[in-house]
């Protein structure tokens, strides 16, 4: 399946620039481990292994960071896809609490490393609202438990919105910390950086085959071959080689479109550094970029088959988008949308990812399955990779593991 479809915003912020491209894998290669797929993950896995003086090869079907990368509207948020009550319910107040610290300590860890490779992360205040009082009961009751974890967040109610954000006829939590960067280009910077350290990069070079041998495995290409201790799989969701992985994961397509460069409504707009996410499931996402576009995404839905139910689809979605834009904004209906695209995700029944190893694939490492917050969880993930791979793992660990338990 293809990872992203239209004309994804990102993709002409680098037009006409100097990309650093990758050669195609064309021999046999030793290293210590090799990665396959070159999106966020697995560059900032790359980079990762490599400043730990591991061997890294990293395999790319097509070119780095232009598949879901590309697709993304990068919103770095430290809150998971899920409510922290249902969290709670599902884990218990303790594992709740520690899925929350590590997910805010993987956001600051990653503002940190993208601030290393000279693509710092925007911090933006985070507005989480619901307009409808079945939403807003939730929002309440679900900031009271992250008060009793000690968490912060604050209440707004609807005069506190439209004072904070311009928005009429919600409730909010709003939280600190959060942040935005272009996509496409912080993939690039994390694969540049990874290829300083010593990481060998390889774009054109599909994984065909991935075979155990009797001290790593062999990564097979059509052009050459790679042999490993381990294999680290970073392409989002099973692919067509892990099959019997598919049923952990729900596949669907979420859908974004762009404006028009807005500076003068930005300035209008109490909350122009913002970033928003509503209540409803699923729910719909909003950010501005740094030249003034407002960039709007949601509707997601089951995944089209074919090329004609894709157009189909992205150009219905674009419409309701726009709908729903004008509601929450009624300013935005004179601007033009000029981008639109979709982009392939896939989630797990509890809203996050399954990292590690799994006793039917010895040698393999996984990184897959995170709904919303790939970008978030990547430098999470990889830290608990490198910690499996030199047998130094933690208890917390096994939070993301395949055989995690619910209560």
């Amino acid at each position: 399946m293809r990872l992203r479809y239209g004309s994804p915003f990102w993709l002409d912020q680098t037009k006409g620039r100097a990309i650093r491209r990758y050669p195609q894998l064309r021999r046999e290669l030793d290293v210590d481990v090799a990665i396959v797929g070159a999106g966020f993950t697995g560059c900032t896995a790359a980079l990762i292994f490599a400043e730990a003086g591991l061997r890294v090869a990293l395999l790319e079907r097509l070119q780095v960071g232009r598949g879901s990368a590309a697709a993304s509207t990068a919103l770095l948020m430290q809150e998971p896809d899920r409510f922290f009550t249902e969290l709670v319910d599902r884990y218990g107040m303790a594992t709740a609490r520690t899925i929350w610290r590590l997910s805010r300590r993987g956001l600051r860890d990653l503002k940190s490393l993208l601030r290393r490779v000279q693509c710092p992360a925007r911090v933006t205040p985070a507005v989480h609202l619901a307009f409808d009082p079945r939403g807003a009961r939730d929002l309440r009751r679900d900031l009271a438990a992250r008060h009793r974890a000690g968490f912060g967040g604050r209440l707004l109610d609807g005069a506190a919105l439209h004072r904070r954000a311009g928005i009429e006829g919600g409730t909010a939590i709003l939280s600190a910390g959060n942040a935005v960067v272009d996509p496409h280009r912080a993939t690039l910077a994390l694969a540049h950086a990874a290829a300083r350290q010593g990481a060998r990069i390889f774009e054109r070079s599909e994984t065909t085959r991935v075979t155990q041998t009797g001290d790593g495995v062999r990564v097979s290409t059509p052009h050459g071959r790679v042999r490993a201790h381990r294999v680290i799989i970073a392409t989002g969701f099973a692919t067509p080689a892990f099959k019997p992985l598919s049923a952990r994961f729900s596949m669907a397509t979420t859908y974004v479109i762009a404006t028009s460069r807005a500076p003068a409504l930005r300035r209008q707009l109490v909350g122009g550094n913002l970033m928003f996410w509503d209540a409803e499931r699923p729910y719909h996402y909003f950010r501005w970029t740094d030249d003034d576009r407002i960039l709007f995404g949601g509707s997601d839905r089951s995944v089209p088959r074919g090329r004609r139910a894709r157009r189909a689809a992205l150009l219905g979605a674009t419409d309701d988008l726009r709908r729903k834009l004008s509601q929450i904004y009624p300013a935005t209906e004179e601007l033009t949308t000029e981008y639109a695209w979709e982009g392939l995700f896939a989630t797990t029944p509890d809203g996050l990812p399954y990292v590690g190893a799994h006793r039917h694939y010895p040698r393999h490492l996984f990184a897959l399955g995170y709904g919303g917050n790939g970008m978030t969880f990547a430098v999470l993930a990889a830290r608990i990779l490198l910690r499996q791979y030199l047998g130094r793992p933690r208890d917390e660990d096994a939070i993301f593991s395949f055989s995690r338990q619910s209560r």
